[in-house]
């Protein structure tokens, strides 16, 4: 890939917009510059969006603050406004009223473009008593499938029929309202958990989930709810029980802090041996990450309840393994891979979650690591620096790996994929900008 740049700059709220042709845009980055300052995480990307979904289980209207500008929150927002809800957005508060809700059909162009849109089956099931919701889209890191979701709606008394290409779900018989029901997912999923959990909020009776996940986002989730009325017990654990309500009221409510960029940004401390602070962070959500990043060498001071500084050491090799809350997280796999290529020694990393996850590999290759692939395993033997180089990111995590590894490395980095990175990091440019980097959004011509 020959990349030849042109000297156009992206302003630096322009990414926030979302418009731009992603397949001439990208960023430039001249590594190898200390980093200091603070930074501000954002909003957590994946509560959001669960949240976002979940305020339609309400018949009053919300306030939610701290909501990230992220292209995937912003689609959240449009299907929710195709479906009758109405919002107004004034920074990172966003206004929603969901009384007009009558559309149970959620609209495949948007649906196939994000994921996590999905989730919006069990609040219009429930409230409505009938949806039908697209198939999902979003990063190509693998299987995802619904079933656990759709097994999870008929164990509550829902009938479900998927059918070109659109999941169709009602209310069984002469039932009004779900049903409470027992059910015992045969993987921990996020999107499973989430799904039937806001579900059950409006059902009749008791629901009781078991092996739940158990990420920091179900008990923002759960928090939400209950906020609004809901009776939810045990999320954080594997045992969720769920006492069905007939309504919910209004609630205003902060999303918790992103967990992923606040690791994204440790990392980026780490590998640049610069002693950055993170503020509005939950380090209870960080255990994980904060851990491994001690293994290999940097140690992560809390300076505050809300604050963490980055203390950097000699990088050492290590070796990771993915797996669901409490372990360590597959959306961290990549960075951490780009930080193990200039840390000392061999590392073995095992992705478990996700079969496709690994596709970054081919991209650090190409600034100079030295990484071998076998099966979902990636044998990492560090180096001593990384070369800047054209680069393509292949999903929203491997993205921030590349961006990351140039901010390390000899030379001139050009990424690439920007889409996938707008979808998960609020202007990480800006943030990284305001630290000392020197990264700008271009606009290129092969």
């Amino acid at each position: 890939m020959e990349v030849k740049t042109i000297n156009t700059f992206i302003q630096p709220n322009q990414s926030a917009t979302f418009t731009q042709d992603y397949n001439r845009v990208a960023l430039e980055i001249i590594g190898r510059n200390p980093l200091k300052g603070e930074v501000r995480i954002s909003g957590a990307k994946n509560s959001a969006l669960a949240i976002l979904a979940g305020t339609l289980l309400c018949s009053q209207e919300c306030r939610l603050t701290n909501v990230p500008t992220l292209k995937d929150v912003q689609f959240m927002g449009q299907v929710l406004s195709a479906l009758g809800v109405k919002i107004e957005q004034n920074q990172d508060v966003w206004d929603i009223d969901p009384r007009q809700l009558k559309d149970a059909q959620a609209p495949y162009e948007l649906v196939s473009q994000l994921r996590a849109s999905f989730f919006v089956i069990g609040p219009i099931l429930t409230r409505l008593g009938v949806a039908h919701v697209p198939l999902p889209g979003g990063c190509a890191i693998g299987s995802r499938p619904v079933d656990l979701h759709v097994r999870g709606l008929q164990a509550m008394g829902a009938d479900v029929l998927i059918e070109h290409g659109v999941v169709n779900a009602s209310v069984k018989g002469n039932k009004k309202r779900l049903q409470g029901a027992n059910i015992f997912l045969d993987y921990p999923s996020v999107g499973a958990t989430e799904t039937i959990m806001m579900a059950a909020t409006l059902a009749e009776g008791e629901t009781i989930i078991q092996n739940a996940a158990q990420e920091p986002e179900i008990v923002d989730l759960a928090n939400f709810c209950n906020s609004m009325g809901a009776k939810i017990k045990g999320a954080g654990t594997n045992t969720i029980t769920i006492e069905g309500v007939k309504s919910l009221h209004s609630t205003d409510y902060a999303i918790i802090p992103d967990r992923i960029e606040a690791g994204t940004f440790l990392v980026a401390g780490a590998i640049t041996h610069s002693p950055i602070t993170l503020t509005a962070v939950n380090h209870e959500h960080l255990i994980p990450v904060i851990a491994k990043l001690e293994e290999i060498g940097v140690k992560v001071a809390r300076e505050s309840e809300t604050s963490l500084k980055v203390l950097p050491g000699e990088l050492r090799g290590t070796d990771i393994e993915t797996s669901p809350h409490p372990g360590f997280p597959t959306d961290m796999q990549a960075q951490f891979m780009a930080l193990l290529t200039v840390s000392e020694g061999n590392s073995l990393i095992t992705e478990t979650v996700f079969e496709n996850r690994l596709r970054h590999v081919a991209e650090l290759k190409r600034m100079g690591a030295d990484i071998k692939v076998k099966g979902n395993c990636a044998m990492v033997r560090g180096i001593y620096r990384l070369s800047g180089a054209p680069v393509m990111a292949t999903d929203l995590r491997a993205s921030a790996a590349l961006v990351i590894a140039a901010l390390a490395a000899d030379g001139t980095t050009i990424v690439q994929g920007l889409q996938h990175l707008d979808r998960g990091y609020e202007n990480i440019e800006q943030k990284l900008r305001s630290l000392g980097a020197k990264i700008n959004r271009i606009q290129y011509q092969s």
